[in-house]
């Protein structure tokens, strides 16, 4: 018997973590793959531009059907041509209309923003859940399975009403094999890499001039490279470095897991690259508690979360009870390191 699965991609993270799940049920499974999408009001706006600094529009649907197209993967703009019998998507803020009630396998994304007043107004009023954007990651109930990327995650989760028998730690592609990053053909090393947000393109509040007052504190006249968010405004941003981190090399594009891996240290602010730091041993400085952070560090299991996801969807797609995973026997030390604030404000003279 051959099943339909849809994949549900958004940005090209999460559209490469769909694609490298799909690889171990093609062959058996028809996959086809969409852009994220959503319904009413919200889909009206995504389609007029006004959402394009989301996963709905802009860049991030640009590069996602690129890599669709690349890699010669079926098609199925919002899932309409098939039903399926499961859908797997990173993402459940939105839920459209064609996938409720189906099998669906939701897959951690990454690093979750912090639950502020948006969060809480969420969970107890009712709220939408974009508005408290990956916070609210998984408070919709509405999928069958949540993979997740380690015991920290699984326990965060649970502290915020997902329920226990929905989840499975599997871990996550793209944040399960970070020692391989060590291996690169990238031309520096020893330097001190300050990775930023585009919490701003995303309507949210940063101080940027603070972060890179912070980053000169920490590189102490080290060499620095930043290497700008792919959602940013490169020009605003890059003027922005220059002026604070004079004699810094910037980069708007290339692979940061290969300059996380040459780096010394590695200042973030709520960036899933911390994930990979740690993982590597990094000296890592972030507005998250990195105590924290190391509880909840995905599984390093040798990239093969994809793989038991996949198992997931095959236990669901044959009604059979959903297996659980067992972490990998080690996983790497990490060192205690000074915490970045971001609310510190700038004295301008």
């Amino acid at each position: 018997m051959s099943y339909r699965v849809l994949f549900i991609g958004g940005s090209l993270n999460q559209t490469t973590q769909m694609h490298q799940i799909a690889q171990h049920l093609m062959g058996e499974c028809e996959c086809y793959f969409t852009p994220y999408y959503a319904d009413g009001l919200i889909d009206w706006l995504a389609r007029r531009g006004w959402l394009d600094f989301t996963i709905l529009g802009g860049r991030f649907r640009r590069a996602t059907l690129e890599y669709l197209h690349q890699h010669q993967l079926p098609i199925d703009e919002r899932g309409q041509l098939h039903p399926y019998d499961l859908v797997v998507t990173c993402q459940d803020l939105l839920v459209p209309r064609n996938i409720r009630g189906r099998k669906i396998v939701l897959v951690q994304e990454g690093m979750t923003d912090p639950e502020g007043l948006l969060f809480y107004g969420v969970k107890y009023l009712g709220l939408p859940r974009w508005i408290a954007s990956t916070a609210a990651t998984g408070l919709s109930d509405a999928y069958t399975v949540f993979c997740v990327a380690s015991e920290g995650y699984r326990q965060l989760f649970l502290r915020k009403g997902v329920r226990a028998e929905k989840l499975r730690v599997t871990g996550i592609p793209n944040f399960d094999n970070c020692e391989q990053y060590r291996h690169n053909d990238f031309p520096y090393h020893g330097y001190v890499l300050v990775a930023t947000s585009d919490s701003r393109e995303t309507l949210r509040y940063e101080n940027r001039a603070a972060f890179l007052q912070y980053a000169a504190r920490v590189a102490k006249g080290r060499p620095i490279l930043v290497k700008l968010h792919p959602n940013e405004r490169v020009e605003r941003a890059a003027r922005e470095v220059y002026h604070w981190l004079p004699g810094a090399v910037v980069f708007s594009s290339g692979n940061t897991n290969h300059m996380i891996a040459n780096c010394e240290v590695l200042i973030a602010r709520y960036s899933s690259v911390v994930y990979v730091g740690l993982a590597l041993g990094k000296e890592v400085h972030s507005a998250f508690n990195l105590e924290l952070l190391r509880q909840l560090l995905p599984w390093q299991n040798g990239g093969r979360s994809a793989e038991y996801i996949a198992e997931v969807c095959w236990d669901l797609l044959r009604e059979r009870p959903v297996r659980t995973f067992f972490p990998p026997p080690s996983m790497p030390p990490q060192l205690p390191r000074r915490q970045f604030h971001p609310r510190k404000r700038v004295m301008h003279t």
